[in-house]
């Protein structure tokens, strides 16, 4: 895995739950390539989740990844909780079933392609990578509403 790329990835929902957008900014060498998405129906976590899953989805081939989130729901989970949730079968410590299963399981195999080094920056602290993140992520939502507006 010689090639090293910068990811910044945020998600955004308005209502917890509601509409929703993930928003991933990626760095390879002197390119940038943004991305993101919307749901009509989501919650943040499920934003958070879904942005490093499209982040490292959209990488060709194995890579050495710096990930950047603001997310500590998905620096916990995946660092402490996720070994021990597939251990128990997909439940909790409390033997409930986890929440997000399907976003969790589609990380766990993105995570495994790649070598990462998971990096947790604070939100909306003017970190330049962070903030075109959540910007994106704001946009897919927006967008979504001004084109709603214009068909009613």
């Amino acid at each position: 895995m010689s090639d090293e790329v910068v990811l910044y990835t945020d998600g955004a929902c308005r209502g917890n739950p509601g509409p929703g957008g993930w928003g991933v900014l990626l760095r390879y060498g002197d390119a940038e390539k943004a991305l993101y998405g919307y749901e009509p129906e989501t919650t943040n976590n499920r934003m958070e989740l879904q942005a490093v899953i499209e982040g490292l989805r959209v990488l060709k081939r194995p890579c050495r990844v710096v990930l950047n989130t603001d997310s500590k729901y998905v620096m916990q989970g995946l660092n402490e909780w996720l070994p021990g949730w597939k251990r128990n079968g997909w439940k909790t410590a409390a033997k409930k079933p986890v929440k997000n299963r399907d976003l969790w399981q589609a990380l766990d195999r993105e995570v495994q392609r790649h070598d990462i080094d998971w990096r947790w920056v604070r939100g909306h602290s003017g970190v330049p990578g962070n903030e075109k993140a959540d910007e994106l992520a704001n946009r897919a939502i927006d967008e979504r509403a001004r084109r709603g507006e214009e068909t009613t």
